[in-house]
């Protein structure tokens, strides 16, 4: 199993009964293969922030409940996550957080082993998928031993690389479901915060002094000249580099078991902290007044590796663990027929400012569409756009437009919109509803119409919504039309008032359109005249072949001719975008040949 099928296991058998969650890399895997198992509640949230409250009201009704998401999801659910620390739970409440080192998937890279220590909750920290799978399970247990919510922090390295993970017995899910009700415990008036605050300490008190006896926390005894202190995938990194090193594995990476920690020290002649990211640990044994390397020889950024580990410790070490794998250079690209294309297609010729937003139409920001001018966090580019017109004053409107996807703008971009309203913003917002959440694989939103199971669910108007907050402009365009909805944006943008304009057209991707078939478009060479238009595109179904010198004369064609176009029938997906550029009658549709 992959890590995050073994949490998905390890929370069933562990008998959760509502899992809640948003679709965001490296974490999207968990939900989607806990809606598999029978007698689970699962659900897409609209936002990470939903999904924690949704498993918090679950913990209160007594059953146990999964919350689940990216790193920077907890900064939207931190809200929540911060007062759950003070409520505690009724049924078990086990949030994952999946880190993702390198930023392979994401706008940042920070280390939420910080919230832990913020939010005052204990973490757990696996470093392969038998130990996530039993980690979760063990969470589960102790959150309701400590009254606590618990954090299991993951990487991408745990949540996609495969392991050995054995199957256990199912607790009942729904034996401790009732309702009690406990205000003294569960309002958060000041006066029973107060209350509660003092309570947040003692229990911190207790899980320090479990920490020590936590068997997830051991010493593994070896070579005494150098100690390691390590935990999460680095340990796997450190056994491999340094397999008869002496090493302390914290399986449990917040609170930290001082004592413990002390011992181990004591017994080595150098003390050395392997993590990802952040000095956490060291920070925190520093504090402790323990003398130990780490940050000025193991790298802050990015993710580590065996080779990295082993180069820092042994500078003098050359050979190569592992010999890098020569690949084709593959650089990102929308899909062949994708409908976010004719949009930045048209962006990039308008001469507005675009304020970009999270998903696969980031894409938009690279060469030859070049039509991305920011892009910060899910749902900013709503607000930003709002921002730079008011910054920029009377005149300013049709300056600047703001791009966003459908389940974004569900996610955090509907409050933006409310307040560009409110504040009589003119800054065109264009959503992108391609009927799915593309980016992180085909997952359903409260627009697609479908629910996590694929059963039908109610579908979100985003026309009504938009006119329900206050949007008198709204347009619906056929993106693939790139001539009509350019005249569509220019006659938005030029309003002086809040327009909005979606762009409506399926993903590629998607089931159903991958099922029909498609009839290619070709490229009439004998009609092309190089102009390029299409190139421009930066579909990968378009490719160019430049002549050699005095070979366009030689073929027939204007001398300034400088190539000629190609579409490759089997990549082509029938959008039509490009037809819709050429005025040379040189791309024809396949039917029409």
């Amino acid at each position: 199993m992959s890590g995050n099928e073994a949490i998905a296991l390890g929370a069933f058998e562990a008998g959760v009964t509502v899992a809640s969650g948003y679709p965001g890399t490296p974490s999207t895997e968990i939900m989607e293969n806990l809606s598999t198992y029978e007698g689970v509640y699962t659900e897409w949230a609209p936002n990470e922030k939903v999904g924690l409250e949704v498993a918090i009201g679950a913990s209160f009704a007594g059953g146990r409940a999964l919350a689940t998401m990216k790193h920077v999801g907890v900064n939207v659910a931190a809200d929540p996550l911060f007062t759950a620390s003070y409520t505690g739970v009724c049924g078990g409440l086990v949030l994952v957080s999946a880190d993702d080192p390198e930023m392979h998937s994401s706008q940042n890279e920070q280390d939420n082993r910080n919230y832990a220590f913020a939010a005052k909750l204990p973490m757990l920290e696996p470093s392969d998928p038998r130990e996530a799978k039993e980690m979760v399970k063990l969470a589960f247990e102790l959150s309701e031993d400590f009254d606590t919510p618990f954090i299991l922090r993951i990487t991408t390295r745990v949540s996609h690389v495969k392991g050995v993970v054995g199957k256990g017995e199912k607790r009942d899910s729904h034996a401790q479901c009732n309702i009690n009700k406990i205000p003294g415990k569960l309002v958060m008036l000041p006066a029973v915060a107060r209350k509660r605050r003092a309570v947040v300490e003692d229990r911190m008190a207790k899980l320090r002094e479990f920490a020590e006896t936590f068997p997830l926390n051991r010493i593994e005894e070896g070579d005494t000249s150098r100690g390691i202190i390590t935990s999460g995938v680095s340990y796997l990194y450190v056994k491999e580099a340094f397999p008869d090193a002496a090493v302390l594995k914290l399986g449990m990476s917040w609170p930290l078991p001082e004592n413990k920690i002390r011992e181990f020290a004591e017994t080595v002649d150098e003390l050395i902290v392997v993590e990802e990211l952040d000095p956490f640990l060291e920070t925190h044994i520093k504090a402790m007044g323990i003398k130990c390397k780490g940050k000025e020889l193991i790298p802050n950024q990015g993710e580590l590796n065996t080779s990295i580990v082993r180069r820092a410790l042994d500078p003098g070490y050359e050979q190569d663990l592992f010999a890098p794998v020569e690949l084709p250079n593959r650089p990102p690209n929308m899909c062949a027929g994708c409908p976010h294309r004719g949009i930045f297609f048209n962006l990039s010729r308008m001469k507005v400012f675009v304020s970009g937003d999270i998903g696969c139409y980031t894409l938009g920001f690279l060469p030859p569409l070049s039509a991305m001018d920011s892009c910060v966090c899910m749902g900013a580019s709503v607000s930003i756009a709002h921002g730079m017109a008011k910054a920029l004053g009377e005149g300013g409107h049709d300056k600047v437009v703001s791009v966003i996807g459908d389940s974004t703008f569900i996610h955090s971009g509907i409050t933006g919109l409310i307040n560009s309203v409110y504040n009589k913003s003119a800054a065109t917002l264009i959503i992108l509803d391609n009927r799915i959440t593309a980016m992180t694989g085909q997952q359903q939103n409260p627009a697609s119409g479908y629910s996590i199971k694929g059963e039908v669910a109610p579908e979100l108007d985003l026309e009504q919504l938009c006119r329900a907050v206050g949007v008198k402009h709204v347009y619906k365009v056929n993106p693939h039309d790139i001539v009509e909805t350019r005249k569509v944006l220019k006659e938005a943008v030029a309003l002086d008032e809040q327009a909005v304009v979606i762009s409506e057209a399926p993903c590629v991707l998607l089931p159903e359109m991958k099922e029909r078939q498609p009839v290619s478009y070709f490229t009439n060479q004998e009609n092309c005249v190089g102009c390029m238009s299409c190139i421009r595109l930066g579909c990968p179904a378009i490719s160019w072949t430049p002549f050699a010198e005095g070979e366009a004369e030689q073929r027939g064609y204007r001398k300034k001719q400088q190539g000629l176009s190609k579409i490759d029938e089997i990549i082509c997906n029938d959008c039509g975008q490009c037809a819709s550029l050429c005025k040379f009658n040189a791309i024809t549709r396949g039917e029409e040949k």
